[in-house]
């Protein structure tokens, strides 16, 4: 009995809400065709759990042969042989064991290799806009704790079921044909068992909900202590005596429930194996009376004493089952939940890679590789996608209030950037310039309107062959925590170190890297932490240039340099963009004086465009804002007096007004 104890306990620990949701329909079907690929593991593995719950009478039962044909009976041959049958009965029972574990390994870890990879797959093929509303544990969630809940409803669940129903069968069908009156004051004694259980069990529910919240709210703040950014911020501003404070109280928390749950574990444990020992007493005692009056033999006598103790196991189990099954169909239904969501941002059926794709009616053919491509937006029109569109409730930390459709950014915004020509992009903060740089390498879709490369709507063809021609290095550049080398060859798996270097040494950092006690095998930290910020963004210029594409979008990629450094960068970039077309988003003067067109962008609108020059005597928005910041830095208030380093455009529009957008757009 105390053997299946903690099995049995477990299974009152689930949380019985799951018994008010709803499945959606078809989940069964669902599941169905994931276990299609292991039909014969499967099959196998429930024979093997048959044949086990065999032993668990067959062992009873040769013990009573033993008793009552061998020892009582004088026959000593038959003793030895009965006790070799046990012994070998018992070594059957290890290697069935043995080959339960390894289907049950081979089907569970299999369903979860399965499910990872396709919901891994899934969520990397969501669009932006996914991520800026789903919560990053929210995922790892479904990835971790739903697919090896999903994975239980093929192995733990249903072996349990399988196994606790046929030996529930063959013990009672056995104990009955031994003796019905000892069998029917054993099933007396069933709800004493039962009905203890599941009051404890409610409890151990509700106190493991209290515990996995704790841990989480334990874990949370952890994380956000522990990383570089909160431990620096932490540092900064943060009060060492009142956080080490806040954390003892919610360990102290975890701990004063986990000793809770621990007695109430134990008090469950206790009452079961005490249970056990009262029926095995009154079976004692009523067969013992029934050998002696000699209605009963001995040894049929010890093999009801042994079945008992395997009869209340499976019975309780399976009074709590369909709280495990249900719980496994609802991880199911969970994983099924992000499956479901189809990806915003998607190939349509004809989709061709760009290099095969003709050209839009009207407009040039379609350039090869070795060419840069022009950029065209007809006459865009664009709105954020609505939370619904992109994203799932139950992946949001908080509920979502914004149910209606996202609000126009972008309005009938109409220009060409010429094949390897260079286009700047200015304006106050918020008016949309990086929103228009997204539709370039179509992170969004536009609402109306069409972006075209080399005179091909970006839709129709497929976003592998998209984004291979076209490369990015925003604001804040973003590193894996990965030695420099695999960050570089992110861009280019097959490039090799002599080539990493090269693009390295254009980038103005090859120097650098060199320098270090461990060259390219140097780990850069979480997001690239150790390195500084204008050393993160020349190793993302690098990266760019190492990937050599035809289409250059940079996102104010010289925001976090130094005036040295951007010098530098700045003739690295030159050389770079040279014959490939270019569309720069920045502030500094010294990025965009060169510009073959600059667009002047005003609430999502193009305002102005034309040349440096020809805007400074237009007088209008962009003249505007070149005075205001070039004024503020002559009284030292912006910049840092270095000729051509003037900031343009910093967050200020031309009244004098901040302007906003929703999260995403610049």
């Amino acid at each position: 009995m105390p053997g299946n104890g903690w099995q049995v306990m477990a299974s009152f620990r689930r949380d019985g809400s799951v018994m008010q949701q709803k499945l959606k329909p078809g989940t069964v079907g669902r599941i169905a065709g994931y276990a299609r690929p292991y039909v014969r593991e499967l099959v196998l593995f429930l024979t093997l759990n048959s044949l086990a719950a065999l032993i668990v009478v067959a062992n009873p039962l040769l013990l009573k042969a033993i008793i009552d044909q061998g020892i009582v009976a004088g026959r000593q041959g038959l003793v030895v042989w009965l006790a070799a049958a046990v012994a070998g009965l018992a070594l059957v029972e290890a290697v069935l064991s043995l080959a339960q574990r390894w289907y049950s390994a081979r089907i569970g870890e299999g369903l979860i290799y399965d499910l990872r990879s396709q919901v891994f797959a899934h969520v990397q093929r969501q669009p932006v806009a996914f991520f800026m509303r789903a919560q990053t544990g929210s995922l790892v969630s479904r990835l971790n704790n739903d697919v090896i809940g999903a994975q239980r409803a093929l192995t733990t669940t249903l072996s349990a079921v399988v196994s606790n129903v046929i030996s529930l069968i063959l013990v009672l069908v056995t104990m009955m044909i031994l003796s019905w009156q000892v069998t029917l004051i054993a099933l007396l004694l069933l709800p004493i068992f039962v009905l203890p259980a599941k009051w404890v069990g409610k409890r151990l529910q509700r106190v493991s909900r209290e515990q996995m919240v704790l841990d989480a709210e334990m874990g949370s703040l952890m994380t956000e202590r522990f990383n570089v950014a909160g431990a620096m911020l932490a540092k900064l501003y943060g009060r060492p005596a009142e956080e080490e404070e806040n954390f003892s109280s919610r360990a102290a928390r975890v701990r004063d429930v986990g000793v809770v749950a621990a007695m109430y574990g134990r008090v469950f444990f206790t009452a079961l194996t005490l249970v056990a020992a009262l029926a095995t007493a009154m079976v004692y005692g009523v067969g013992g009376y029934l050998v002696v009056d000699g209605t009963l033999q001995l040894g049929t006598l010890v093999a009801l004493a042994t079945l008992l103790t395997r009869m209340y196991g499976p019975l309780t189990a399976l009074s709590n089952v369909h709280v495990d099954v249900m719980t496994a169909l609802v991880s199911f239904d969970r994983v099924f939940e992000v499956l479901d969501l189809k990806p915003l941002i998607r190939d349509r059926k004809d989709a061709r890679p760009l290099a095969e794709h003709p050209a839009s009616p009207g407009s040039k053919p379609a350039p090869s590789l070795l060419k840069a491509p022009s950029i065209q937006f007809d006459h865009v029109r664009f709105a954020y996608p609505s939370a619904e569109e992109v994203s799932l409730a139950s992946l949001e930390s908080i509920a979502r209030t914004d149910t209606a459709p996202g609000r126009e950014v972008l309005h009938d915004v109409d220009f060409t950037a010429a094949p390897g020509s260079l286009v700047a992009l200015v304006g106050p903060s918020g008016a949309g310039k990086s929103t228009i740089t997204h539709l370039v390498s179509r992170l969004y879709d536009v609402s109306d309107g069409a972006v075209r490369i080399g005179g091909v709507d970006v839709r129709d063809v497929t976003l592998e062959s998209l984004r291979a021609e076209i490369g990015v290095v925003s604001q804040d550049a973003h590193l894996f925590h990965d030695s420099i080398r695999e960050n570089m060859r992110y861009a280019r798996p097959d490039a090799t170190d002599e080539e990493i270097l090269a693009a390295l040494d254009a980038a103005q950092i090859g120097a650098l890297v060199t320098a270090m006690p461990e060259g390219l095998d140097t780990v850069v930290g979480d997001r690239g932490y150790r390195l500084s910020g204008g050393e993160k963004q020349r190793l993302a210029i690098a990266r760019l240039l190492l990937k050599a594409p035809s289409v250059v979008v940079l996102d104010e990629a010289t925001a976090h340099l130094d005036s040295e450094s951007e010098a530098a960068v700045q003739r690295a970039l030159r050389t770079a963009l040279a014959g490939r077309t270019s569309l720069v988003i920045a502030h500094r003067l010294s990025t965009i004086r060169e510009a073959d067109q600059i667009l002047v962008i005003d609430g999502g609108r193009v305002a102005e465009r034309g040349r440096h020059e020809e805007l400074l005597l237009q007088g209008g928005l962009y003249a505007e804002l070149y005075r205001t910041q070039f004024s503020h830095q002559r009284d030292g208030a912006s910049g840092n007096g270095v000729p051509g380093d003037e900031v343009l455009g910093d967050g200020v529009s031309g009244d004098g007004e901040r302007r906003t957008e929703p999260l995403g757009a610049e």
